[in-house]
């Protein structure tokens, strides 16, 4: 028997269907001739929790920390526990196996990581799955691959999941209890991923509270040649005075003089470069998961949770392939299906999709077809079933646009444009000028404005000129801007950062080599991440553009943890070995055991992290700790939050620490009480015998030295 096993039931229902034979539903599968079909649900296996390890880690204790499993465990998830039975049952009786987990790095561990716990030794194969039309799933069927082939994108994928829980399990137990210790009652999670994306936000808004707008000037002048009048932008010299560090003119008075000198001067002026050179600009690719959410974020106002349960939907609509995609080429076999798919959209009626792919040229191969960007996905594109638009809601129909935008746009030429740049000189000062004069529109005909990012200096049209022609000053101005403060970040913004995080890397060594990395988190967790930082109250949405900002959680959790851990460097470099991992060329045992000494050094940290003290009542015996309520087998009393550490404690009056009636004068932090010794009654105080101050008993009171 052939055993097919889907990560989820709607996968293995298509699946299913285009297998020989009529299908057959059973209890948790599906029999046909072809074989048999099961699913999961997601992960039917979870990671054991610290107390299923050992009972005393049920209790959150610094000296217990870190934890290093020394053999990882994993368990089955009490809601999948039938359906194990059922996948258990089946693989006992299979001959021959067929992994159908999602094509990405998610989708290979949690079907292997079933076929490992029950020690299969069966043959397995893999069936990669990028789209769910019958036509994909038969292509697929007739081209499975050896599942060993993907034990490297596995060992990735085991390693991400195994580093996640040291980082999270570790540091979120010992900054809490850090932060418990000087009185927050909060939870503070930390996680490999989701710490540095939060510290953005915080280090963003921060910037904007410290912002002071500075004015700077433009210089700009108007020149006539003979063929047309133009505008040129003053080019500052090297040693230029009155710059400020980001290169611009902020002095108002050597604006004032410049200008005058510009306008009163008496020689000619002069073209001194005019260069001319053809342009080419390739199509742009189609779209990834992240892409997609950046897009979508900025013209709909999309969130990326949204966006990516919208493109599941089509997804198992079989209209698109595979959503979790963080690729945009596509494999070169697949140009075949060009005609179809473009057919297809000409069909959709009196709607953009139509109008431009009845401009697209099926024959014509870009960039984005090249086998050698395919890993286990491709980009997301429509497949060849027929879409109605009509159908569709809103977010669907806005969503499929956009990819078969993206789509259509590799069927148009390159966009080519003659690029000039002129200089001239004038009063001993240069000014520059560039123009383009489109000589081939191409793709952007699929796209109009919304690709046109030009600089203000970028779009002139420039008059026919050459290289010694005279120019004549009109007029000269310098244009008073103030600079703007960063924006906040959106959900589909800070996305975006998290993919494009090299530019948030603080080692310039690193930054370069994480430039083609794609950052940080993957295409299916970034928009879970995001969310889950709302939902926990780190973050907040304000305003119609939902801008998110930090709340006072978010400050107190970043400030507590080191660069380490809130700089995105060590995460982006992390996720650089993962990948390379998946290639094969990095090992799951050296990572982890990297992984293991950064938690460590960590929780080291935070023994003796001072943060800020939260409570009215600080202890008075420690001073690191604030009095906390709590109830005792004789009613209500005040504790310090430092507890083992510090055993003050306090008696309850009035809903309030009950003050010592007499504080000790020598340690300034215990108090004295009344003692039985071999001569009678004496004053102590309770820090003995770090305090051995003792005072002799004066009717009841302590007989204290007048001061």
């Amino acid at each position: 028997m052939r055993l097919f096993i889907a990560e989820k039931p709607s996968m293995a229902a298509e699946l299913a269907k285009c297998l020989p034979g009529t299908a057959s539903r059973k209890d948790g599968y599906i029999v046909t001739d072809g074989g048999v079909v099961t699913w999961g649900y997601g992960h039917v296996l979870r990671q054991a929790e610290p107390g299923e390890y050992d009972s005393r880690y049920e209790k959150w204790r610094a000296e217990d920390l870190p934890i290093i499993p020394a053999d990882w465990k994993l368990l089955v998830a009490d809601s999948c526990r039938k359906q194990f039975a059922v996948i258990k049952h089946l693989i006992e009786q299979a001959n021959e196996i067929v992994h159908a987990g999602d094509p990405d790095r998610e989708g290979q561990l949690l079907i292997d990581e079933v076929l490992d716990y029950l020690h299969n030794e069966k043959p397995v194969q893999r069936i990669l799955l990028n789209a769910l039309d019958e036509k994909s799933i038969k292509k697929a069927i007739a081209d499975l691959r050896d599942n060993r082939d993907f034990f490297s994108l596995k060992q990735s994928a085991l390693a991400r999941s195994r580093a996640d829980w040291l980082i999270g399990m570790n540091l979120s137990r010992a900054y809490t209890l850090a932060a418990q210790r000087a009185g927050h009652r909060t939870t503070l999670p930390v996680g490999r991923v989701k710490t540095p994306t939060l510290a953005l936000v915080v280090r963003r808004e921060r910037e904007l509270e410290a912002f002071k707008p500075a004015d700077y000037f433009t210089v700009k002048a108007d020149f006539q040649h003979v063929n047309g009048v133009f505008t040129a932008y003053w080019k500052p010299r090297d040693n230029q005075a009155g710059m400020d560090s980001e290169g611009r003119l902020a002095d108002a008075a050597v604006a004032k003089r410049l200008i005058n000198a510009v306008e009163t001067a008496a020689e000619a002026s002069e073209v001194i470069l005019c260069e001319t050179s053809e342009k080419k600009e390739p199509q742009k690719l189609p779209v990834s998961l992240s892409s997609l959410q950046v897009m979508a974020g900025k013209k709909f106002g999309y969130d990326p949770q949204t966006v990516l349960d919208t493109a599941q939907k089509l997804y198992e609509k079989k209209l698109t392939t595979y959503p979790r995609s963080d690729c945009e080429f596509l494999p070169e076999s697949q140009h075949a299906d060009a005609a179809a798919i473009l057919g297809n959209l000409r069909e959709t009626g009196k709607c953009d999709l139509a109008q431009w792919s009845d401009g697209a040229e099926p024959t014509i191969v870009s960039r984005a077809w090249n086998d050698k960007k395919i890993t286990a996905h491709h980009a997301i594109i429509p497949t060849t079933v027929k879409c109605n638009l009509m159908t569709m809601n809103e977010s669907e129909r806005n969503l499929y646009i956009l990819i078969a935008q993206a789509y259509i746009a590799q069927f148009y030429p390159v966009h080519v444009y003659d690029q000039t740049k002129v200089e001239v000189s004038h009063a001993g000062e240069t000014f520059t000028a560039s123009g383009r004069i489109i000589t081939e529109i191409g793709w952007k005909a699929v796209y109009g404005a919304d690709t046109d990012d030009k600089k203000e200096e970028d779009g002139a049209t420039l008059p026919a000129m050459t290289k010694g022609d005279a120019v004549t000053l009109l007029r000269a101005s310098a244009d008073k801007k103030s600079t703007k403060p960063p924006q906040r970040f959106t959900a589909a913004t800070l996305l975006a950062a998290m993919k494009e995080i090299h530019k948030y890397v603080k080692n310039p060594e690193l930054k370069k080599r994480l430039k083609d990395v794609a950052g940080i988190g993957t295409e299916a967790t970034r928009a879970t991440i995001i969310r889950e930082l709302i939902e926990r109250g780190f973050l907040i949405e304000q305003t119609k553009k939902k801008y998110l900002c930090p709340t006072d959680s978010a400050y107190l959790l970043i400030d507590a943890l080191p660069d380490e851990m809130t700089y995105p460097d060590s995460t982006a470099l992390w996720e650089n070995i993962l990948h390379e991992m998946a290639q094969g060329s990095e090992s799951l045992e050296d990572f982890l055991t990297g992984q293991a000494e950064f938690a460590a050094d960590l929780c080291g940290k935070a023994i003796g992290l001072t943060m800020p003290l939260q409570g009215e009542h600080h202890c008075p015996q420690c001073g690191q700790g604030v009095l906390q309520q709590r109830s005792g087998r004789n009613g209500k009393f005040w504790g310090c939050s430092r507890y083992p550490e510090c055993r003050a404690s306090y008696d309850d009056q009035g809903d309030a620490p009950k003050k010592p009636d007499y504080p000790c004068p020598r340690c300034r932090q215990g108090e004295l009480r009344l003692k039985n010794g071999k001569n009678g009654n004496f004053w102590g105080c309770t820090k003995f015998p770090a305090c051995r101050a003792t005072y002799n008993d004066k009717e009841g009171k302590p007989a204290l030295p007048e001061r």
